[in-house]
């Protein structure tokens, strides 16, 4: 299960249509730029300034953002990536969920030495551990082990860290 909060939405409607109740509107604002200049940035360590000073994401050195990440606009502060870590092309990186009944924030935590491959996205709540690798395309619905490989949508997991160090060594013989 993920490590969500859970808010029970208020009044007639769905928990997005008050929205604003949960977050405040400049923030929102001023988020949404920032993010959109980090996406076009091709200076990796341009876009981890902007994340830590103007967002206080938690972003470990010599962490890489490809183009067109996009992180969560409402609740980025609950976003942490580790240290040598790359996060692919279009990833989207989501804190929060916004449903009929409720809405639900949740932190992410990216650990150090990770791969997320291109076009995943990551839902709140979810842990990935150090050195895990995840496919391209992938839906992160469910924390990854420490050095596996997953991928999918949902997410598998495709080898487990003691199958991935078996491989390698007999691959080095």
């Amino acid at each position: 299960m993920r490590r969500t909060e859970r808010h029970p939405s208020k009044g007639d409607a769905n928990s997005l249509w008050h929205i604003y109740r949960t977050v405040s509107i400049f923030k929102v604002a001023k988020n949404f730029i920032v993010i959109q200049i980090a996406r076009y940035t091709p200076f990796v360590s341009w876009k981890n300034v902007l994340y830590r000073l103007f967002l206080r994401m938690k972003v470990g050195k010599h962490t890489a953002f490809a183009l067109m990440v996009l992180p969560d606009v409402m609740f980025p502060e609950r976003i942490s990536v580790g240290e040598n870590s790359i996060i692919g092309f279009n990833t989207t990186i989501l804190a929060h969920e916004y449903l009929i009944d409720e809405y639900r924030i949740g932190d992410v935590e990216i650990g150090n030495n990770v791969l997320i491959g291109a076009n995943t996205t990551i839902l709140p709540g979810i842990k990935i551990g150090d050195g895990a690798i995840v496919s391209a395309a992938s839906l992160v619905n469910k924390d990854i082990p420490a050095g596996t490989f997953a991928g999918g949508n949902p997410v598998r997991i495709i080898y487990t860290a003691e199958q991935m160090a078996e491989r390698a060594t007999r691959e080095s013989k």
